[in-house]
């Protein structure tokens, strides 16, 4: 296999593949109503007010969290098969993620059941800053393991 196939299956796909499951989640079976019902069926016991706040939370978690693998598998794709951090692959993976996100709003806001916010975006950017961030904290550690080990 020559490179360039090999480097997209590699390093491309696994995020553009995730791209799709993530802007699928601001779809119709993905909106609050529908969340909740789910959410109902295991904390239906909660009062009013914790289960509002109990449901918002886990809804933006899963910005939080899908933004922030998002960052990964986009930090990876500008890596490639080096090793190591670059700002530059940061910015790259950062601003891959923030089109998707605008890109997702920008959808949600022609989905009924769904409205589109800047806010949403600002969390799902901070999401992909915090992946971004550990994944420096990470490297910047592995580097001092292995230089402590020669």
């Amino acid at each position: 296999m020559n490179p360039g196939p090999r480097k997209f299956l590699l390093y491309w796909l696994p995020a553009l593949l995730w791209m799709p499951l993530v802007l699928g989640a601001s779809s119709d079976p993905f909106s609050a109503e529908h969340t909740g019902k789910v959410l109902k069926v295991f904390f239906g016991w909660m009062q009013p007010e914790p289960f509002g706040l109990l449901h918002f939370m886990i809804r933006k978690l899963a910005h939080l969290s899908e933004y922030g693998i998002l960052a990964f598998l986009f930090f990876r794709t500008w890596r490639g098969a080096r090793s190591g951090w670059q700002m530059l692959w940061a910015q790259r993976a950062f601003a891959c993620c923030l089109a998707v996100a605008a890109l997702d709003e920008f959808h949600q806001g022609y989905v009924a059941s769904r409205t589109s916010s800047l806010r949403d975006v600002a969390i799902d950017a901070c999401g992909a800053l915090v992946a971004l961030a550990i994944i420096r904290w990470r490297t910047r550690h592995s580097s001092k393991i292995i230089l402590r080990k020669a």
